[in-house]
């Protein structure tokens, strides 16, 4: 091979790569300059925490994750011993406040009003005989018969008479009135705090009963049967698939066209690429922690993301938590 030949073969080499990189360079820069057309989300739904107010046991599920429940639906026991120790508390309290507020209505028994009835008119007639024996010693006291001694000894003998008729009389008043006012309010006020004592702890005793407050789907249960669980720990999450919404995180050179109320078009790959309309009804930064685009190298700003939620138009069947929801742009 002659040394013109090898010229020109290596001259066609270099040729080659030359071509070869300026293609590879060119396809490069047609590629990495083009951004994508389109903007990338995910459908949500409203969910809400089933949790309990006491703690206790899991004793049993009443459903499974997948299910679909309603409003007033029984989801869980939990079984709480010492809840049922505090009704029986509770109640007893109640029993006797009762008991006691039925003595102060009532008053005293018959047999001790009537006694004490008795011991009025034993003293009522013992007065009576002191008052006479009182007149004659006066009388004759009088005429100059007897000594003052003797009419002081009688003066002072009808006075406790009657001092112990009057203390007898009011004894027979008070047993036949019964307590006093604010003896029967203050036995009433006790039997309406025990009442609310025993309706507090059968408030706790409804909490062992997880009810759904709303319809739903059972997306997820946490704890196992038989498993502690303490007041307020969650206990499932019930999605409501009727309030479905979408989020897109947008960056903000491309929020042009998604400002607030604004309507567009977007599609699920999940279902066939079914159209769907949506309309933003909320838009929010998402902090210098967020994905962002550094532009400042060009004598720009740096770009920020922001948080984008949509609500479809429309109720969307079979749309689930987590589907891609894409806008072509």
């Amino acid at each position: 091979m002659t040394s013109q030949t090898q010229s020109r073969n290596t001259l066609l080499a270099f040729l080659s790569l030359l071509a070869t990189i300026a293609l590879v360079a060119l396809v490069g820069f047609l590629m990495l300059g083009k951004e994508s057309d389109s903007i990338q989300g995910q459908a949500e739904v409203n969910e809400y925490r089933v949790s309990s107010k006491v703690p206790g046991r899991i004793l049993e599920f009443r459903v499974e994750e997948g299910q679909q429940v309603q409003a007033g639906d029984t989801l869980a026991i939990l079984e709480a011993p010492e809840v049922q120790a505090k009704m029986e508390q509770a109640r007893a309290a109640q029993t006797a406040a009762e008991a006691q507020n039925a003595k102060a209505l009532k008053g005293a028994r018959s047999e001790q009003i009537q006694a004490a009835y008795e011991m009025w008119q034993k003293a009522k007639a013992g007065a009576d005989i002191m008052e006479k024996s009182y007149q004659r010693i006066s009388k004759l006291h009088a005429e100059g018969v007897v000594a003052a001694q003797k009419l002081d000894e009688i003066t002072a003998q009808r006075d406790a008479a009657l001092a112990t008729e009057r203390a007898a009389e009011a004894q027979y008043k008070m047993a036949y009135n019964g307590a006093e006012r604010e003896d029967k309010l203050a036995a009433s006020a006790l039997v309406s705090r025990a009442k609310g004592a025993v309706a507090e702890v059968e408030s706790y005793i409804r909490e062992t009963y997880l009810i759904a407050q709303a319809s739903g789907e059972v997306s997820e249960i946490f704890p196992k049967v038989g498993e502690l669980v303490g007041t307020g720990a969650p206990i499932m999450n019930i999605a409501q698939l009727e309030k479905q919404w979408v989020t897109f995180n947008v960056r903000e050179d491309l929020l042009r066209d998604l400002k607030m109320g604004a309507e567009f078009d977007a599609h699920i790959p999940a279902l066939g690429l079914q159209e769907v309309k949506l309309r933003v009804h909320y838009i929010k930064d998402l902090g210098s922690y967020a994905t962002w685009k550094a532009t400042k190298t060009t004598g720009q700003f740096d770009l920020k993301t922001f948080e984008v939620r949509a609500t479809p138009m429309h109720q969307i069947k079979d749309l689930r938590p987590g589907m891609s929801v894409i806008i072509n742009r």
